[in-house]
């Protein structure tokens, strides 16, 4: 694990999006930030806009097999993902395919309000089982959570209920904390695969422990 923080924010999570073998990150990104990327997720970093927007973590949903954008992303920077991955484009209505899906290889967990035909759609570009749900009262899953192969982090407004979909559906462990000093956006202070994390450098060593804990690095 890793404190760091990209483009003057430690929303790291927001502004980055990785699987387990490259990473998509915002053109603002400075090299330490891409660095970082490198040594503690082993990825291959590519940087680019979704939308023309520089939040590309909270538009861009991935995982080993595929990755889910918002459908008002431009052609040519569909094209910069579809090389190494296959893609779908979301609806408008969900077009922040980030923070309304949370994705490992083995499992997807989306907002609720998602219509049948997107869901399916989703589960087919990623190739697992997707279920509807919400977490900690939020339907924007992606942003209270951070998932990899290995585990889950959320927010400590989950319920139990909550956490057990989340253990069912992505199956992994599952770890309630904060991220950044308090904040209980878990998928916005966080960039992670199996492989390592990196941290909004505002997080405090209490949450790094129960987040190093709930990723089982």
């Amino acid at each position: 694990m890793r404190l760091t923080r990209v483009a003057g924010t430690f929303n790291i999570g927001v502004n980055a999006v990785a699987n387990e073998s490259l990473a998509f990150i915002t053109p603002d990104a400075d090299a330490a930030f891409i660095k970082d990327v490198e040594e503690v997720l082993g990825v291959k970093p590519f940087q680019t806009t979704v939308s023309g927007s520089h939040v590309v973590g909270s538009l861009v949903a991935m995982n080993s097999n595929g990755a889910v954008l918002s459908g008002l992303a431009e052609e040519s920077e569909v094209e910069v993902i579809r090389k190494c991955l296959p893609v779908l484009l979301l609806p408008d209505q969900y077009n922040a395919a980030g923070n309304n899906i949370l994705v490992n290889d083995n499992g997807a967990v989306v907002n609720p309000e998602m219509d049948d035909r997107t869901a399916e759609k989703v589960a087919e570009i990623l190739n697992v089982e997707v279920v509807k749900a919400s977490v900690a009262g939020c339907n924007t899953v992606g942003s209270v959570c951070r998932c990899t192969n290995k585990g889950c982090v959320c927010s400590t407004d989950a319920t139990d209920d909550e956490v057990e979909i989340l253990r069912e559906v992505l199956k992994v462990d599952v770890q309630r904390s904060t991220v950044n000093h308090g904040s209980k956006y878990i998928g916005a202070g966080i960039l992670a695969n199996s492989k390592g994390a990196l941290v909004g450098d505002e997080t405090t060593p209490i949450e790094m422990g129960r987040i190093e804990d709930g990723l089982s690095l």
